[in-house]
């Protein structure tokens, strides 16, 4: 029998990961070039060429046993922390070093460490609706208590006043993904600045240290020269969490770091504690070579112009069937207003058409469906008559 806590896991199982699956199915029947899935954030570029020679070089030159070993801190290789910590300071002119940076299996490892680090039992975890579902879960798994936020859905922007309203004493940490998953949209420095006062207010109020942990993994992916705010530069007590799944291409070698900047409060035991953490919940350290190519490629970036097509021709395709989409700044995703209330009765509506899109209530915004447009272009130019095909049912011409 398995665990309780489990059976609701399992229940509620990804959505995402479900559309996937169906696409797999419906290939087998109808052929993959006649299945449109847009449902999982799988990146459809290529690493940079300067990641496969990483690989090669550093297999060849590192001697073998060190390379494959553990590392000698749970925290990763000093040498690619620091130059971690060179690379943000270049950029965002901030003042970190290798102790404030700790290598993880990804961002979403990063989030757990960060929150089993962080989290007692029944304290409370706040996040943005629409919001990455797996949050949900990351809490769960440190007994958290998750406080959502409503959405609003004419900007995406977060609701502040009522953000403000629903801080309390439990509050120990709240996560922000910009740009979005799902919308695509980058929080404003103005959201940002707002966001940070309320934080120190209530931080004050409370006499309480409430952690604004910054969940990363699009930050590279910004269009049309939209700035994206680097948090630890707003609010002290900022953690981010970062991967290189999408930047690199790289979602299934499970690479990422946190930083724990030292203007955190009690930073030396928040550091040593994600220390253990990373270690307890058996991650132990970030993968080796993949630590050692990512030094190596600190300064490579992935194609935007093959995203930005993409994304423009998606866009423009659907607005011209009808649908209304906010434009997305950044990411890879279009979060389009269903047709009808019941956003999971229209994913079915789709699938007829062998379109596959996630519904909106997976990311706590229902009444929306979730477009992943990191494929080929190729589909995204076999899908947009079905999608005209589709949009005859809900929309009169």
């Amino acid at each position: 029998m398995i665990a309780e806590k489990m059976k609701g896991m399992v229940a509620n199982s990804s959505a995402i990961r479900a559309m996937f699956e169906e696409g797999n199915r419906l290939a087998k029947l109808y052929g993959r070039e006649n299945v449109f899935d847009f449902s999982l954030g799988n990146p459809n570029v290529e690493a940079p060429e300067a990641v496969k020679e990483a690989l090669i070089s550093i297999v060849k030159e590192e001697a073998p046993l060190e390379l494959h070993g553990y590392t000698n801190s749970n925290a990763g290789y000093e040498e690619v922390r620091q130059a971690v910590a060179e690379s943000l300071n270049e950029r965002f002119q901030t003042e970190f070093s290798a102790e404030n940076i700790l290598m993880t299996v990804g961002a979403a490892g990063g989030l757990n460490v960060i929150l089993k680090t962080l989290i007692n039992p029944q304290e409370e975890v706040i996040v943005f609706a629409p919001y990455f579902g797996e949050y949900r879960s990351y809490t769960s798994n440190v007994d958290g208590v998750l406080v959502e936020i409503s959405p609003d859905t004419e900007t995406f922007q977060p609701k502040l006043t009522e953000f403000a309203e629903k801080i309390t004493p439990k509050t120990k940490a709240v996560i922000v993904n910009t740009p979005n998953n799902p919308t695509g949209v980058v929080y404003s420095e103005e959201t940002i600045r707002e966001m940070a006062r309320i934080l120190e207010e209530k931080q004050k109020e409370y006499g309480t240290e409430i952690y604004l942990i910054s969940d990363e993994p699009y930050r590279e992916l910004a269009f049309d020269g939209v700035e994206v705010p680097y948090l630890t530069k707003y609010y002290k007590n900022t953690i981010v969490a970062y991967s290189y799944s999408k930047s690199l291409s790289l979602p299934g070698e499970r690479i990422g770091y946190l930083v724990i900047p030292s203007e955190v409060a009690d930073s030396c035991d928040v550091i040593a504690a994600a220390g253990v953490a990373n270690r307890i919940l058996g991650f132990v350290n970030a993968p080796t070579l993949l630590q050692k190519v990512v030094a190596k490629c600190i300064r490579e970036k992935t194609d935007l112009t093959y995203y930005n097509r993409n994304r423009e021709t998606l866009y423009e395709g659907l607005i011209q069937c009808g649908f209304s989409c906010i434009k997305p700044q950044g990411a890879f995703y279009l979060f389009v207003k269903s047709p009808i209330e019941d956003e999971k009765a229209f994913c079915e509506a789709a699938k007829r058409y062998n379109i596959l899109l996630v519904p909106g209530s997976s990311f706590g915004c229902p009444g929306y469906v979730r477009i992943a447009y990191c494929v080929a272009y190729e589909t995204i130019i076999g899908a947009l008559p079905r999608f005209q095909e589709l949009a005859k049912q809900y929309f009169q011409r």
